[in-house]
């Protein structure tokens, strides 16, 4: 198993908006990684897949560094949500990208301030 780390420096506009893509990326997204710099507190992300426009992580009033390990539900080959049992709580597994890049798209992050993604993805 390999693990490989894109880094993405995000800069916002005068209106505290960005939108920055990744390098292409082959693999599962393990986690991704915000590091705070000096965004505003209150940050919005919307993270994406840009050929699918998955979501791999959408939170809004962020204040801190955080770490997320996205993850999708799963089906059956009937196409139906696999479950756990009775409990009926979806089955969910690592998001696979294919030659994709991901899309960070930031609101609210103040004017021109930075913020870091480190996407970590394995073969």
């Amino acid at each position: 198993m390999t693990v490989r780390r894109q880094i993405v420096v995000v800069t916002t506009d005068g209106a505290g908006a960005a939108t920055a893509f990744s390098p292409y990326i082959s693999g599962y997204i393990q986690e991704i990684n915000y590091v705070k710099t000096d965004y505003a507190a209150g940050v919005d992300f919307t993270i994406t897949a840009e050929a699918t426009g998955e979501t791999l992580w959408t939170q809004v009033n962020v204040d801190a560094t955080a770490t997320v390990a996205p993850r999708q539900p799963t089906h059956s080959n009937a196409g139906v949500a696999a479950l756990y049992a009775a409990g009926g709580t979806a089955v969910n597994d690592r998001i696979a990208l294919g030659r994709d890049r991901v899309k960070i798209v930031i609101a609210a992050g103040g004017a021109t301030k930075i913020g870091t993604f480190h996407i970590l993805t394995v073969d």
